[in-house]
């Protein structure tokens, strides 16, 4: 029943808020813009995706090796397209993070091991973004005219900042109970690993270039998504309003994220004075890229030797009440 209650407070959100953001939208005219040279600029905003999950696996690896999960890349390449397809259908923006910590474990990793290596990979990606943010703070005080809007902006990167070093600093202080309390231990763990990861010689600057990279490339699969329909928006501009978004994104409050990116796109595009319902139109298209990226990764899953060896059991994971049917 709580599963329940909780997955059906998701799609609500995620109903309400694409109802709020879509009321003032006609798709019929977005429909009617999208014309045959749309279809090129759509289908490489798809290779890029690819290209931005391809990117994730290079990270991955680094960082599963220093986890005691190492993994190959043709393997974490298969097991990070899969999750995207249970991004887009588990009632939460990071289901497919459960689905890939499931698969390592099995792979042979075992519980803790493929944990560690998910959690340390999201961490990073969330400093990683923090920064981005931060760098274009200066060009987005001049973008963004109404101070609430530039100074929600500056709070949400300071809070993602805080969060970011805060977690990092957890893993170099000195504090015994940090790692015997059974609330602090795995964290304190994950945030040794992390900075081992990041301030390493062998690995730190490929993680950190990576890192920026994929945010980088999620930028240009909007933009794509921008020359598709010509939107009166600049790669600047998209550059420095999109990556607040997929902050914002991430909280695991709606399906997909569907809903909470669509209004928040929306809030952006009108602070920094340009159309919003423009910013709702470059979401939904936006979205509906990785949608047929998940798409493609459902098919992966159900002709992987993960899917065929597991039958119709539910995915488990230890810790967590939620299940995945086997037959999705």
């Amino acid at each position: 029943m709580r599963r329940i209650l909780l997955s059906t407070v998701k799609i609500l959100i995620s109903a309400a808020l694409l109802y709020f953001s879509l009321r003032k939208v006609n798709l019929y005219d977005l429909a009617s813009r999208i014309q045959v040279e749309s279809l090129g600029w759509l289908g490489l905003a798809i290779a890029v995706t690819f290209l931005q999950i391809f990117l994730g696996v290079l990270r991955w690896r680094e960082i599963s090796v220093e986890c005691g999960a190492p993994l190959e890349a043709g393997q974490a390449m298969r097991f990070n397209v899969i999750g995207t397809f249970f991004n887009q259908t588990l009632p939460s923006s990071i289901g497919g993070d459960a689905v890939r910590l499931w698969l390592v474990a099995h792979a042979g990793a075992g519980w803790r091991a493929a944990t560690y290596s998910i959690f340390v990979d999201r961490a990073i990606g969330l400093i990683a973004l923090a920064v981005v943010i931060a760098a274009t703070l200066p060009w987005s005080y001049r973008l963004i005219s109404d101070s609430h809007g530039w100074m929600a902006l500056l709070l949400l990167d300071l809070a993602a900042l805080a969060a970011g070093f805060g977690f990092l600093l957890i893993g170099v202080l000195p504090w015994v109970w940090l790692k015997q309390w059974w609330a602090t231990h795995h964290i304190h763990a994950c945030a040794v690993i992390a900075n081992r990861v990041l301030f390493s010689r062998k690995r730190g600057l490929t993680v950190a270039i990576l890192s920026i990279a994929i945010h980088v490339v999620t930028v240009v699969i909007a933009w794509c998504v921008v020359k598709s329909i010509t939107a009166p928006v600049t790669f600047g501009q998209i550059f420095q309003l999109l990556p607040p978004v997929m902050l914002i994104t991430m909280m695991p409050i709606s399906i997909a994220g569907w809903g909470v990116r669509e209004a928040t796109m929306a809030l952006a595009f009108g602070y920094a004075g340009l159309i919003a319902n423009e910013g709702v139109n470059i979401s939904l298209l936006f979205g509906a890229v990785s949608f047929v990226v998940g798409v493609f990764g459902g098919l992966v899953w159900i002709l992987s030797p993960e899917k065929a060896a597991k039958g119709t059991k539910p995915i488990e994971v230890p810790g967590s009440r939620s299940r995945v049917p086997g037959s999705q």
